[in-house]
């Protein structure tokens, strides 16, 4: 009799996503320290871009004293690790307001063109990659391939600086910053994020089209299409019904991984847009070195991506039989 998996059942995908939380964890702890350290070894000296040029020796060594500076680092970073695991980064050195307060008005921003990318890519991705797979080997697929490595290979500012030449520049149809209205009707805000969406969603669509075609294309090799061929199945049912869904594991981490290209890209395009993110709030507070914002910014980056590839982990162990077995 067939019934619902029993408790022992779920025993080995629960102790498999229990190590990949334990690896994630021991990662983001690990990376702590790479950022705590690469911060520290920033050019320049924060106490001395608080005060200026003009301000004295004896000035500065107060400053550095009060902040906390003059003490050995290792005590500073387990004091660090201590703050941003209660939940507190810390105050900001130059804004001299707390950083979560700073990230809480700009996270929003960076979710929100996160998301739209997402919106207009992945759908996107998923028909190239589709149609390139179905096609295998025919000219369609040959020219999808050769158009998203190219894709693949522009850098972002080189698609930003075109996109603006023509859109913004050329045909006058876009802006070349990207301001949202106080309260924007549905078109103002299409307007205003269609640069930076568009901009971002080049490489993800590229990226991630790409590895779809190689799982659909591993799918399609196997016996079981064939069988479901003989049988009269649609090449439109096959790919839904069978395909998809047994490529599920292969497909979430390929979004996992394009979807974390975002982070990265984010950086690009919202400086040059002159977008109000985290990201380029990350590059002020470098260029301002306040260590307590962008230490909190990287770490917020490394979670989000490890956060990602923590959940493409547990869809392909939940897809996958084997593993569900133990």
């Amino acid at each position: 009799m067939s019934g619902a998996p029993s408790v022992s059942a779920w025993r080995g995908p629960i102790r498999l996503v229990g190590k990949r939380i334990g690896l994630a964890l021991i990662t983001l702890l690990l990376v702590s320290a790479v950022v705590f350290t690469i911060s520290g070894l920033l050019p320049g000296d924060a106490a001395q871009e608080v005060l200026g040029q003009g301000a004295t020796p004896e000035q500065v060594a107060a400053l550095r004293h009060e902040m906390g500076l003059d003490r050995p680092a290792a005590v500073r970073y387990f004091e660090w690790l201590a703050a941003i695991a209660a939940g507190d980064p810390g105050n900001s050195i130059v804004a001299n307001k707390p950083v979560a307060d700073i990230i809480s008005e700009r996270l929003p921003n960076t979710l929100t063109l996160a998301g739209l990318t997402t919106v207009f890519a992945v759908p996107f991705a998923f028909l190239v990659g589709i149609w390139s797979a179905v096609t295998r080997g025919r000219a369609t697929d040959r020219s999808l391939n050769i158009m998203t490595l190219a894709m693949v290979a522009l850098p972002e500012f080189l698609v930003a600086t075109i996109a603006v030449m023509v859109f913004s520049v050329k045909l006058l149809w876009l802006p070349s910053i990207t301001i949202v209205p106080q309260d924007p009707t549905l078109g103002e805000f299409l307007r205003a994020y269609a640069l930076p969406v568009m901009v971002l969603g080049v490489g993800v669509i590229a990226q991630l089209s790409r590895m779809i075609r190689a799982a659909i294309i591993a799918e399609l090799d196997r016996p079981y299409v064939e069988m479901a061929r003989l049988k009269g199945v649609s090449q439109a049912r096959l790919i839904v019904r069978h395909v998809l869904p047994n490529a599920v594991g292969p497909i979430a981490n390929a979004m996992a991984l394009s979807l974390s290209y975002l982070f990265g890209g984010a950086i690009i395009v919202e400086t040059i847009f002159s977008y109000p993110g985290l990201a380029s709030l990350m590059v002020n507070a470098v260029t301002s070195r306040d260590m307590p914002l962008l230490q909190a910014c990287a770490m917020i980056f490394c979670a989000a991506y490890l956060l990602l590839v923590l959940i493409a982990d547990t869809v392909a162990i939940l897809a996958n039989p084997r593993l569900r077995q133990g």
